[in-house]
């Protein structure tokens, strides 16, 4: 009981700490890491700061470089944030500099060619952090190096998992992969939808992502593939003999708030699922057609695609098999009480896997699959509606499906037409960015809102070469920079005010004050379902920067992914490298 009243009143310490923090620094909101040159450069001044110029200083503070009039006041539709619009887009030389308005200063950010490198970097290294069989080495991890957590090689089969050669009880070996999010489970279907935003982002940039290097341990392939793999090596070991896949690997019940490895409480896989099977033989489809340029990897390149098949044949013999956790509670011990990712209806699965399947192999009876959800309705991607997924690999790999031209054209329009919505009200916004334009974009993770948004405009742009798109994805990563209502940054370790204090186990219990850098935080969440107290309320506002808030203040490996994808895009683009794709988007 003492225990739990300290925490309460130090999380309250918190909450204020964080709502004075935001009223004394949020006057201005910004990207806080930087800006390129040749593309829009907004910052947003609270209204009612006695001024209608705003002034760029070089970062000594001794020149003024640029100045401007700020545009007239405009109202957030979803909270009372007014704020008036700073546009020094045609500033364009490199250098550090400070905005200040009306008494109020930012602190430094750049103007440079490679401005958000560090982003995609940092948001990609994330990953290595998050492995969770093996030490992380002080020459990679820095300050948050640890012994290794869960090794996971004598985990138990779930009664609901229990089959003839595999009773319950029995034990299987299933090391490595990735911490889901805060957490210290492992999940499939989760894995599925972040491997697979990855690997497209392999394909998408694959000279950007040769050349880019983030400090882990060296594989020979580059740093998205060899993290990729590390986790796609763990999946692979989920499948069982018959081609189905277990859904996760799990305590029964969440960890306390300590390190990896330090509870040693039993681990399960749990039931097969349709959802968990179909993601998985997308992903290592894909894994096979991506690995496979690699000499290093081309004989597991071929071990995927079998592993791959094997699962579509085992989801055809199973093509409803819901994972209920309330139903095999019901029924088996112990109850298992940790993430669900359930999912009752499978379309989008069976097209993204058919998508995956047909791309790297040609067949057509993966090709028929495609054509039986071809009037399926696809939304933005996450891990329960992966249909888009399928979308993007199709059309990115255009030039080479001759047999599915008239598909191609149908998913390419349809991916054009959900940019042309996204981008339809920008400037209806009180921060000029795509998400926000409805309440429905603050949800449980609403930044991988944002992040997907983005990354669905990047595909448009490749596809037609709209500059409304470029910039469009660009305002959404500007958002998750710090552009946006609570003044945050929401990139651990980046930005001049960033989430210190995320619903994350190591950044909890490991004695150091930053957290593990990398991380995207979940943003913006008005269902505050973890009733933890929030400086604000309001629709866009309604996030807590302490450990307590899972439902705003989480970290999760999904989140991170599409984040990914953003940042090196847009650095690829916008850089001198001017890394596009060629004949595959013309």
């Amino acid at each position: 009981m003492k225990r739990s009243l300290a925490n309460g009143i130090l999380c309250i310490i918190l909450v204020m700490t964080v709502s004075a923090q935001a009223q004394q620094e949020g006057s201005i909101y910004l990207n806080q890491v930087g800006f390129y040159p040749g593309l829009p450069k907004y910052a947003f001044v609270s209204a009612g700061q006695g001024s209608d110029r705003f002034f760029l200083l070089d970062a000594s503070r001794r020149d003024t470089v640029f100045s401007g009039t700020l545009d007239a006041p405009k109202k957030s539709a979803y909270s009372s944030t007014v704020v008036r619009r700073a546009d020094f887009s045609r500033f364009k030389k490199p250098g550090r500099y400070v905005l200040v308005s009306g008494g109020k200063e930012t602190a430094p950010f750049t103007v440079d060619e490679h401005a958000l490198d560090g982003v995609a970097r940092a948001s990609l290294k994330g990953y290595y952090y998050m492995r969770s069989d093996v030490p992380l080495d002080e020459r990679y991890a820095g300050p948050w190096h640890r012994p290794a957590g869960h090794p996971d090689t004598s985990v138990l089969v779930h009664p609901s998992a229990a089959s003839a050669h595999r009773p319950a009880g029995s034990r299987v070996s299933v090391p490595g992969g990735w911490y889901d999010a805060g957490d210290y489970n492992k999940y499939i279907v989760n894995s599925g939808i972040t491997v697979g935003t990855l690997l497209a982002a392999y394909e998408d940039f694959p000279r950007y992502f040769d050349s880019l290097h983030t400090n882990i341990p060296a594989t020979g392939l580059p740093d998205l593939l060899a993290e990729a793999r590390y986790n796609i090596a763990w999946m692979l070991t989920m499948q069982d003999g018959d081609g189905g896949v277990y859904h996760k690997c799990t305590n029964a019940a969440f960890d306390g708030m300590v390190m990896p490895g330090v509870t040693k409480a039993p681990r399960y896989v749990v039931q097969k699922s349709t959802a968990a099977t179909l993601d998985f033989a997308a992903v290592l489809a894909a894994a096979a057609r991506v690995y496979r340029r690699f000499p290093q990897t081309r004989d597991w390149a071929d071990t995927c695609l079998r592993a791959a098949e094997s699962a579509w044949r085992w989801a055809l013999r199973h093509p409803a098999d819901i994972y209920s956790q309330n139903n095999i509670n019901k029924i088996f011990a112990p109850p298992v009480t940790t993430g669900e990712y359930g999912d009752r209806s499978f379309r989008d699965e069976w097209l993204w896997a058919a998508s995956e399947l047909f791309t790297t192999t040609t067949k057509t009876n993966y090709l028929d699959t495609v054509r039986a959800h071809i009037a399926d309705k696809a939304s933005l991607p996450g891990w329960s509606d992966v249909g888009l997924m399928g979308y993007g690999t199709l059309v990115r790999h255009y030039r080479k499906l001759p047999a599915a031209k008239a598909i191609l054209d149908t998913f390419n329009q349809r991916v054009v037409n959900m940019a042309k919505s996204l981008v339809s009200a920008t400037g209806t916004t009180a921060f000029h960015t795509v998400i926000g334009q409805s309440p429905r974009d603050f949800v449980w993770g609403s930044n991988s809102v944002a992040a997907n948004q983005g990354m669905v405009l990047i595909w448009a742009y490749l596809r037609t070469g709209r500059s409304d798109f470029l910039e469009g994805a660009l305002d959404n990563l500007d958002y998750l920079l710090g552009r946006n209502a609570t003044g945050y940054c929401f990139l651990t370790g980046m930005g001049s005010r960033s989430t210190m204090h995320p619903h994350h186990r190591p950044s909890v219990a490991d004695g150091i004050e930053a957290p593990v850098p990398g991380l995207l935080a979940g943003g913006p969440n008005p269902g505050r379902q973890d009733h933890c107290l929030y400086p604000f309320t309001e629709t866009e506002t309604s996030y807590a920067d302490v450990s307590c808030s899972y439902a705003s203040n989480e970290i999760a490996i999904n989140w991170n992914a599409p984040l990914v994808y953003l940042a090196a895009a847009i650095e690829a683009i916008a850089s001198p490298r001017a890394i596009i794709p060629g004949d595959d988007y013309k």
